[in-house]
């Protein structure tokens, strides 16, 4: 019986690679890990809220084009749909399915939580997967994963293969000669209205949305590099606005910066050692059979 495109592609896909996290790290991970030659499938979290959407997949749950590095995306709503998805050529899937949602899809080739929950309690991901990679603060490798990969701009994409990534120290780096003061956060939990596009420019003072009730304006004058997109769901504190001060020309709203590259290049030496790896220990496992003389 002959298959469908469709399903043909499904039956002869690439190795599974899921991602956690449709943000601009995920992304960029994703990218490189789909240049390598594996499927990838990105799974949707609401938290923290998505800032640098030009960087990010994430727009393509609503069904948005989004391009990056000339990987595609394509939203995918059920398991046949992600399947196809992370198996086409220069494409990755996006889902708001869950970790345990795919699960019945077995246990995933490389498992990359890339959500930079700084704060959360940090889940064992080796259960889910052959290999498995814990991106940013919270993670010990051997722990909850086999590899963790540091996500501070100073240290972004070192191997930590013993020990604990290091804790988050609450200051972003300066950009353009400003540090917090560029981002603007919840104070309250709501419901995020705007009607701004990432990248547009902006003044400071100027309304840029509401949180409820409250209305929320740029802090400095700039380029809006990241905003959380219209109609999310915000807890307090969450970032909702992120101002590049440094002028058109200087500014980067799209695409992979030098941060996001480092740390996908490192998930992908990290993925292709765990792989040695584990074929090597594979092998050391299997005994030849003996040569028996017939009697």
């Amino acid at each position: 019986m002959q298959l469908s495109h469709s399903r043909a592609s499904v039956a002869f896909r690439p190795r599974l690679a899921v991602v956690l996290g449709t943000n601009e790290i995920a992304s960029a991970v994703a990218v490189h890990l789909r240049r390598a030659g594996r499927g990838v499938v990105l799974a949707h979290d609401p938290l923290p809220p998505v800032l640098r959407r030009g960087m990010a997949f994430h727009d393509a749950l609503w069904g948005d084009e989004t391009v990056l590095e000339g990987i595609g995306a394509a939203a995918a709503e059920g398991l046949l749909a992600v399947l196809e998805a992370s198996a086409a050529p220069e494409r990755v899937a996006v889902t708001r399915l869950g970790l345990i949602d795919l699960m019945p899809l077995g246990r995933f080739d490389l498992l990359v939580d890339a959500r930079l929950q700084k704060y959360a309690v940090t889940p064992d991901l080796r259960p889910f997967a052959i290999a498995s990679i814990g991106l940013g603060p919270g993670f010990t490798a051997d722990l909850d994963c086999d590899v963790a990969i540091e996500t501070r701009p100073d240290r972004a994409g070192l191997l930590v293969t013993r020990g604990s990534t290091e804790a988050p120290d609450g200051s972003p780096p300066p950009l353009g000669g400003h540090g917090e003061d560029r981002f603007v956060r919840a104070g309250d939990a709501g419901v995020w209205r705007t009607a701004f596009p990432v990248g547009a420019r902006v003044f400071r003072g100027q309304p840029i949305g509401r949180l409820d009730r409250t209305t929320v304006a740029a802090p400095l004058d700039g380029i809006l590099r990241g905003l959380v997109r219209d109609g999310t769901e915000v807890p307090a504190g969450a970032k909702l606005i992120e101002i590049d001060p440094r002028g058109r020309w200087r500014v980067a709203w799209t695409g992979i910066d030098e941060r996001g590259r480092a740390i996908a290049e490192a998930v992908v030496r990290a993925a292709d050692r765990l792989a040695r790896s584990a074929r090597d220990h594979a092998l050391s496992l299997t005994t030849p059979f003996p040569n028996r003389s017939p009697r």
